[in-house]
């Protein structure tokens, strides 16, 4: 077992190691695990909306509360210029988030406007989460289509 605990703080180690000699895969790196967080958080509201699966208020308002928290976040670190598609491997972000800036940062701060709606009513019922659904579905698809590439 100490074997065990050793070799994976060696293995924390060397990861901190790798993210500190490359920022630039360091930053792509947080924040597909950023968006990874999202998408665990959007699939239980969006199974429920659908009825995929049942409604549950309280696992409902934790990931509304999550959502919102997530888009509050400072990204500054996610977004690290250099970072793009064009320049490292491994991500979606496509050059344009650096060239509009402004307008990205806008449809970030519509995605957490539109995850604090969802927070307000998630645990009122399922009719509540499926009303909020377009606006929060639609935050996370107007950046997506701008700034993220095809996947391929």
């Amino acid at each position: 077992m100490r074997t065990a605990f050793v070799a994976l703080g060696l293995a924390g180690l060397a990861t901190i190691a790798a993210a500190q000699s490359d920022p630039l895969e360091a930053a792509a790196e947080a924040r597909e695990s950023h968006m990874h967080l999202y998408q665990t958080n959007l699939g239980v509201l969006g199974g429920m909306a659908r009825g995929n699966m049942d409604y549950d208020a309280e696992a409902a308002q934790a990931a509304a509360d999550n959502l919102a928290s997530l888009s509050d976040l400072d990204e500054r670190f996610y977004w690290v210029e250099g970072s793009s598609s064009e320049e490292i491997d491994d991500t979606r972000a496509l050059p344009a988030i650096w060239e509009n800036m402004d307008d990205f940062m806008a449809k970030s701060d519509a995605l957490h406007e539109a995850a604090v709606a969802m927070a307000e009513v998630a645990g009122d019922g399922v009719e509540a989460v499926q009303a909020q659904m377009g606006a929060l579905g639609g935050a996370c698809g107007s950046c997506h289509e701008t700034y993220r590439a095809a996947d391929d």
